[in-house]
């Protein structure tokens, strides 16, 4: 059973005057205890079939009202983790049901230890998806898309990947390349790609500062679309997600 974790009373609420949890400036109450709940269902404290504690019970364990929990319930279930029924209670979906691409998840996924299969999977669909999105880049960028990758490869050079922000310029480097294809339905994929990133990069620094130096991989990446190279594009965005593997690979050995 998840305990009460005192920061959905300080960090993400404020004290109203009648003593109960207001929405402060932070996340909003039911944001809160979604993370919570999805980071136990992501971490394996829940497994799949297992059957949440009733809502009456979770309101007064967590101290917070029976609508906050219910909408953070809502926002499990729009996500796949979980579905409510009636005399049956809320219970936690086969993983193949989880929307695991999605921002919010992904986040979970990483707020413990990830599952080191997952961590793989993400590098395998990045592997396919984002060589032939460079590979359409390179034929279709304007200079618009060239302008968003340069200014992002100067952030992460003047940051570095170490922080928020170069991971942020990062983020938009490859979501830049993903807009740059002019294809919609790739074009979906943004969130979770750069999310997927972002993520990975923060993972690898958990132990250590980043072993290499990564940016000269999204330099080639960025010479092969400026050149209009579909097929250097394609190798250079190959390797540069390879070396990622390689990378993360090492912080899991750890």
């Amino acid at each position: 059973m998840v305990k009460e974790n005192p920061s959905l009373r300080t960090d993400e609420t404020e004290k109203g005057g009648n003593g109960r949890a207001a929405r402060g400036p932070g996340r909003r109450l039911h944001g809160a205890i979604a993370h919570k709940l999805g980071t136990a269902i992501l971490s394996g404290q829940y497994q799949p079939g297992d059957t949440l504690s009733g809502e009456v019970a979770f309101a007064e364990e967590l101290e917070v009202s029976r609508s906050a929990y219910r909408e953070a319930i809502q926002v499990l279930t729009a996500k796949g983790l979980v579905e409510s029924r009636p005399k049956a209670g809320t219970r936690v979906l086969p993983r193949n049901r989880w929307n695991l691409l999605d921002p919010d998840v992904l986040a979970w996924a990483f707020a413990g230890e990830p599952d080191i299969q997952f961590v793989r999977d993400l590098f395998e669909l990045r592997a396919i998806v984002e060589p032939a999105a460079a590979r359409l880049a390179a034929q279709r960028r304007d200079k618009d898309d060239i302008k968003i990758m340069k200014d992002a490869l100067a952030a992460m050079r003047r940051h570095t990947l170490a922080t928020e922000a170069g991971r942020a310029a990062d983020r938009d480097f490859h979501n830049a390349i993903l807009n740059a294809t002019r294809n919609d339905a790739l074009l979906v994929l943004t969130a979770s790609i750069g999310a997927a990133v972002n993520w990975t990069t923060q993972y690898k620094q958990r132990a250590r500062a980043l072993p290499r130096n990564p940016i000269p991989d999204h330099v080639r990446v960025y010479d092969a679309i400026v050149a209009g190279d579909p097929a250097a594009a394609a190798e250079a965005m190959g390797m540069l997600v390879d070396l990622a593997l390689e990378d993360t690979a090492s912080a899991m050995a750890r």
